[in-house]
């Protein structure tokens, strides 16, 4: 199969089951998958993106609370709909714009693209390796016995859900908790990622056209965080767009900065 091919196979799979709609039926996900990424450690041009997002964030902030802008603010409802206490487990965009005022943290060159271009956009952004996923990606209330990677005082250990909360899953178990709070360490992005998958959360006031400038900016960053190298093709995506209205969010396509490239 083409890599083109592996990407729509893999996108094609992909759910929100209905009973996260019921909670909130304004979410939208936008799933963006690539291939042919040129992996590293932080550096110079990762380093400028995450500088624009820091300088972003302390102007959208003006020194008053996250809570107080309206995105943050549906973020914090939204976890409220399902139990979460908002202040005890942050949503993502939350997360971040509180660190942008001592710095945000430097990863590695993908780990930070998609959290610099979640501060800009204030849209939380996901990224993980795809070629680690088992089976497709959907996002559902948890049952509560779901398998969840990740470390406690430095130390691997596997948790568990709390019943009905939302998480992002595959066929081998939790890749993200409470919706966006904490990814699994069985998927997460590493030096050496060529194959990601990016997680684009979207609920009103954020509309469709917002949530795909900002997925142009994860295949397309400016300047030196391009994530291609000179003379090397452009890394292969594709875009799955899922909402709740009846007859939509089905359409796989090829991405804008996909050089042209017909989605099949």
């Amino acid at each position: 199969m083409s890599d083109a091919g592996m990407l729509e196979e893999f996108l094609a799979g992909a759910h929100i089951d209905a009973a996260v709609l019921a909670l909130r039926p304004d979410y939208r996900a936008l799933l963006v998958a690539v291939d042919g990424i040129v992996p590293g450690p932080s550096d110079q041009g990762s380093d400028a993106l995450l500088q624009a997002a820091e300088a972003a964030a302390r102007e959208a902030l003006g020194g008053g609370p996250a809570e107080q802008l309206p995105y943050v603010a549906a973020w914090r409802e939204a976890y409220r709909a399902f139990g979460a206490k908002p202040k005890r487990t942050r949503n993502s965009l939350e997360a971040l714009l509180r660190r942008a005022a001592s710095g945000l943290p430097r990863v590695n060159r993908l780990t930070d693209l998609y959290n610099a271009v979640s501060v800009l956009h204030q849209i939380p952004v996901g990224g993980e390796d795809l070629t680690r996923y088992t089976g497709a990606p959907r996002l559902k209330r948890a049952v509560g016995d779901e398998p969840f990677d990740t470390t406690a005082d430095g130390v691997a250990v596997i948790e568990h859900p709390d019943p009905g909360e939302v998480v992002w899953c595959d066929d081998a178990g939790v890749t993200c908790r409470r919706w966006n709070w904490r990814q699994a360490r069985r998927t997460q992005l590493r030096e050496d990622t060529t194959t990601a998958l990016f997680i684009l959360d979207a609920l009103d006031p954020v509309t469709g056209e917002a949530l795909h400038a900002a997925a142009d900016d994860l295949t397309a960053p400016p300047g030196p965080a391009r994530t291609r190298s000179p003379g090397r093709p452009p890394p292969d995506s594709r875009r799955l767009s899922l909402r709740g209205q009846p007859g939509h969010g089905r359409v796989i396509h090829a991405d804008p900065a996909d050089s042209g490239r017909a989605a099949r």
